[in-house]
């Protein structure tokens, strides 16, 4: 399926100079590098500006425009570029585990990847926040997965596929999901509740994440993180929206959107938090 997405523009944003062939080392080296470089952020919707799913918006946005996005905003790009170098590249969804109860059962309103080499499936995913996937994993139970941060490893549930990680010596669930091919009007429904609902965490709060080597870098509201990944983790409270501003531009990478009143929403964000 071809797709009019700009590869050469995608690869100056991310910093990729191999070969635009689809082949497993290539998956590999693009995962990694569009994680390390388009951060996840949820600024639209904190600012009630609108999330668009459609495919010259999202290039519009995360290339030229140097911002980031969410799941379905990440993935949907990281399709489009996949496809337009030949990979067989399929949308599905998942149930969100990280930090649930076991018996919550949540909506299906987690975007990742399905992607086959060679008869060989794999799962991609650059948008799961501070958790997101550096590399892409043999869709294969039982089998300790590395990648450039975290360990992996899928499990079954029941019909459905469960991803776990290792953090901090425990197995912890991340999302379950299935192979069922979902297309952009699937994601509309919860890309609209997650931008518009006033109790959405997205509308509600400030979040960034990236990972580098070595570390993730996160941001909830004005509380800035610095996970390494021997475990230890650096926290700064950010009182001031110029330091909110420097975080966000400098550790995000971010070319920060000057309407919609940003200034005004950070300092409601950082009275908000009691700082």
């Amino acid at each position: 399926m071809s797709t009019s997405i700009n590869l050469d523009n995608y690869f100056e944003r991310i910093g990729y100079e191999g070969p635009d062939s689809p082949t497993l080392d290539t998956l590999k080296t693009l995962h990694r590098k569009h994680t390390e470089n388009i951060p996840f952020e949820n600024l639209n919707p904190f600012l009630g500006m609108e999330v668009k799913l459609d495919p010259q918006s999202l290039e519009q946005k995360m290339i030229p425009h140097k911002r980031g996005g969410y799941c379905f905003e990440q993935n949907l790009l990281f399709r489009e570029v996949l496809r337009s170098i030949g990979f067989d590249a399929q949308g599905l969804a998942a149930r969100i585990r990280w930090n649930r109860p076991e018996v919550e059962i949540s909506a299906r309103g987690h975007m990742l990847l399905l992607i086959e080499i060679d008869d060989q499936k794999y799962i991609a995913d650059v948008g799961f926040g501070g958790l997101t996937l550096t590399a892409p994993l043999r869709l294969e139970t039982g089998i300790i997965q590395e990648t450039p941060h975290e360990p992996y490893r899928l499990d079954r549930k029941g019909e459905d596929y469960l991803m776990q990680t290792l953090v901090r010596d425990e197995w912890k669930d991340v999302y379950q999901f299935n192979l069922v091919e979902n297309y952009v009007p699937d994601y509309e429904i919860t890309n609209w509740y997650l931008s518009n609902h006033p109790e959405s965490h997205f509308v509600t709060g400030l979040i960034a994440a990236r990972p580098v080597p070595g570390r993730r870098y996160a941001l909830r509201d004005n509380r800035f993180s610095i996970h390494h990944l021997n475990g230890e983790t650096e926290k700064q409270p950010l009182e001031t929206t110029s330091e909110i501003r420097e975080v966000l531009e400098t550790h995000f990478l971010l070319s920060l959107p000057e309407e919609n009143g940003l200034d005004k929403k950070l300092s409601q964000l950082i009275e908000d938090n009691g700082n």
